[in-house]
């Protein structure tokens, strides 16, 4: 009998793979792991990693004592991590034949690690199917193509294309501006083939040399991996072309943020039917339920969608983000879209997640929401008819502090996720926040040096 572990052999040898990347996601979407020869990944079946860099930032620093050993072992044990069969990727910038293999983690015991990006999404994707339900995601990526710099003190630059020059200017689904990079994206495009990413099409967003790729719909989990993968590749094909790519959520001073749009649909698994819709193709209680749920429940899981002090200068005034959880059909101007399309396909568009959001925890987030709404049969409000950015009724908090605030205190939250994964999340956040507080910016240098 041929065993999933027989298949990935096979593939591996099939393509002659040296090296095998076994990563994991940590909670702010860094990819990390070890890299081993091919024998000895296939002999361990899987690899050891400290349970720790579950909770580790984006400097690389770590939680506070108290919370820390509160967390984990004082021990610093390790977890365990087993390949996952079906996320198994090409790396084809490698100079070595190499693939990568994302890995789900657990404990001695067996159990799923509760502080593991990828295992809270398969957490509320198993709430679905315990109902007979399979969301269907279809993500979209905004990110920045910028010049390369070594000086995190120096502004952002639009890079140059191939005509030798910069783009000026508000260029929004211009082909020739997107056409500047075509080398690039042409790169870019043959290793997410390769790797067998599942991309749709591409689009020149509104800022300067800020791009979008659409992701088919298909399944969350999938998705997420996918995602992961991608944003590696995009970074690896801009330095290929001396330039970077970014997923910040606000990286240029007067441009617009970069967003992950979340589309999400609800199908039953028996009839395969989309649950959104009645029969007679208007919209279903469980979809106006969905989207009630993502009205109430947002709010409290904000940080999951905005992780970063940067995300939330996507929701300033005037940056094209919207800032509330209104809805609306075909309105771009409120925090969930409903896009015109047909019964079969009515779907919700969450615009509130940043491009610097984990893919994992925002699509858990977002299909949460939508789920707890279902099943506790939550209203939404009235549809919002025309601009809906200066709509203050059901906006969201403002800052880092203040959405890890409510995060910590949503007892809804911490039923469906787990008291652990709320307090190592938020604390995670909060020493960011902490480290991003000792760095003196420009502004300050500015206004305040010579003035106060």
């Amino acid at each position: 009998m041929t065993t999933k572990l027989d298949q990935l052999t096979g593939w591996l040898k099939e393509r002659k793979i040296t090296e095998v990347e076994c990563m994991i996601a940590d909670l702010t979407g860094i990819a990390r792991g070890k890299i081993a020869p091919t024998n000895k990944f296939l002999n361990e079946k899987g690899m050891r990693l400290p349970e720790s860099v579950l909770l580790q930032t984006v400097t690389g620093d770590y939680v506070e004592d108290d919370i820390y050993y509160d967390l984990l072992d004082p021990a610093d044990i390790d977890m365990v991590c087993r390949p996952d069969e079906n996320a198994v990727f090409l790396v084809p910038w490698a100079i070595e034949p190499t693939a990568m293999v994302i890995h789900d983690t657990y404990d001695k015991l067996g159990n799923p690690i509760e502080l593991s990006p990828r295992n809270i999404l398969k957490r509320v994707l198993k709430l679905y199917a315990d109902k007979g339900w399979k969301p269907i995601v279809a993500p979209e990526m905004e990110f920045y193509l910028t010049k390369r710099s070594d000086d995190p003190d120096y502004p952002l630059q639009a890079p140059v294309g191939r005509s030798g020059r910069q783009e000026t200017g508000r260029q929004s689904f211009s082909i020739d501006a997107a056409n500047e990079f075509d080398p690039l994206f042409e790169d870019m495009y043959d290793w997410c083939e390769a790797q067998g990413l599942d991309l749709d099409t591409l689009i020149h967003e509104e800022g300067t040399a800020q791009m979008e790729i659409n992701f088919r719909h298909g399944d969350a989990l999938d998705l997420a991996d996918q995602i992961l993968v991608f944003k590696r590749t995009m970074r690896e094909a801009a330095l290929k072309h001396n330039v970077a790519a970014t997923f910040m959520a606000k990286p240029m001073t007067g441009e617009p943020g970069s967003a992950m749009h979340l589309h999400q649909s609800i199908i039953d698994i028996k009839t395969g039917k989309n649950i959104f819709s009645n029969a007679d193709g208007t919209m279903s209680e469980l979809f106006l339920h969905h989207v009630g749920g993502l009205q109430r429940f947002i709010p409290e899981a904000l940080p999951l969608f905005a992780p970063n002090v940067n995300s939330f200068r996507r929701f300033l005034p005037d940056t094209s983000a919207p800032v509330n959880v209104e809805w609306g059909e075909e309105n771009r101007t409120v925090g969930l879209r409903v896009p015109d399309s047909n019964p079969e396909n009515r779907r919700v568009e969450n615009r509130l997640a940043g491009a610097d959001a984990n893919p994992y925890l925002a699509l858990a987030a977002s299909l949460l929401c939508g789920y707890i709404g279902m099943v506790e049969g939550i209203k939404p409000s009235a549809q919002v008819k025309g601009r809906g950015y200066e709509r203050r009724n059901l906006r969201l908090p403002l800052t880092i502090e203040a959405a890890l605030e409510t995060m910590e205190g949503s007892k809804t939250l911490e039923q469906y996720l787990g008291s652990k994964f709320i307090r190592g999340y938020v604390a995670v956040k909060r020493a960011e926040h902490e480290n991003f507080k000792r760095v003196i910016s420009s502004w300050e240098r500015e206004f305040l040096l010579l003035s106060v």
